[in-house]
């Protein structure tokens, strides 16, 4: 068994080689996403159980459910394959380039939780995509 079967079989899909050039014969793979994802959540780690509550309910204002959104890190986003993407949040992370898709900014789910101005801020930029 190989090392990429070995990650696959652990459930990662994404991730990256610190010292690429010990490893001349690996090259990032493309990260292909299901059809039916909507949103992107881009963040340095998977929401927590508190976070994903407060996920979950953004999600219901945009009309989206959980099930159509998925968390990606930053470092992966430049491998995206071919998408049906609608939506990119970065949450505690730096915006990146994505076409065609609309863009939502935010501190990190942590910190939105316990902040009514970044809140406000991201319903903002909610409501801004649907006048």
């Amino acid at each position: 068994m190989n090392d990429l079967q070995r990650l696959k079989e652990m459930g990662i899909t994404v991730w990256d080689v610190r010292r690429p050039e010990c490893y001349p014969d690996v090259s990032p793979q493309p990260v292909s996403l299901p059809d039916d994802c909507k949103l992107l959540l881009v963040c340095e780690s998977k929401p927590t159980e508190q976070e994903a509550l407060l996920f979950s309910k953004v999600l219901a204002s945009m009309k989206l459910s959980v099930k159509q959104a998925l968390h990606l890190p930053p470092q992966a986003v430049n491998l995206l394959d071919k998408h049906q993407l609608e939506w990119c949040w970065f949450a505690g992370t730096q915006q990146m380039d994505i076409d065609g898709v609309k863009m939502l900014t935010s501190p990190s789910l942590a910190v939105l939780e316990n902040d009514q101005f970044a809140k406000k801020q991201l319903w903002q930029q909610i409501k801004q995509y649907e006048s």
